[in-house]
């Protein structure tokens, strides 16, 4: 939980120095602030949704939380230091700790980027009670092995090895590994801000 650490810090440290008060952040973001304080104390793997909500009050990129250093020019990600990182794990909603995707980022060291690519290991789901997720922004997602389903609006898809689907995220949706086998996608994620 290395990395979800950081990112509770991250939140509590932007929100206190934008003297934004908890109370505040809830009615601001529709989340409760119950949860909010879950998040900053590290009690809780956030799903994205949240996180897009936190970034959107508190003015700053979604990235903000990502980041560990501020490159101007290109970054490379190489293959060997992805490998050692545990990667930053989200669960299927507020109030479960089974983690359903573990997100390594591709581009934390870029300043000033507008999308977030990931490399994406999604879990089997454990049941189908599924939280749907809805934000600003937009979504593009390429599968490298496995299978995943995407629940989107009332429609569902399922995507094999090699398929991609690109979608606004604003309508609600959901993505799940299907056939009770890990799925490895590429995700990138754009929101204005």
């Amino acid at each position: 939980m290395g990395t979800n650490k950081v990112i509770g810090e991250k939140i509590k440290r932007v929100r206190e120095m934008k003297n934004i008060s908890i109370e505040e952040m809830a009615e601001r973001s529709g989340l409760n602030g119950e949860q909010i304080m879950r998040i900053e104390g590290n009690e809780d793997f956030p799903s994205l949704a949240p996180l897009i909500k936190i970034a959107r009050v508190l003015g700053v990129r979604l990235g903000t939380f990502l980041d560990d250093q501020q490159e101007l020019g290109p970054v490379i990600c190489r293959r060997e230091n992805r490998m050692n990182d545990e990667g930053i794990g989200f669960t299927n909603n507020a109030t479960t700790k089974h983690k359903f995707m573990s997100y390594h980022a591709l581009s934390q060291d870029k300043s000033g980027r507008h999308m977030e690519p990931f490399l994406i290991d999604v879990m089997p789901a454990k049941d189908a009670d599924f939280i749907f997720s809805t934000h600003e922004g937009e979504e593009f997602i390429y599968v490298l092995e496995g299978a995943v389903e995407v629940n989107y609006g009332k429609n569902s898809h399922i995507l094999n090895e090699g398929d991609s689907i690109y979608y606004d995220s604003i309508v609600a949706h959901h993505v799940h590994a299907v056939n009770d086998c890990q799925a490895k996608i590429i995700g990138v994620i754009y929101t204005p801000y």
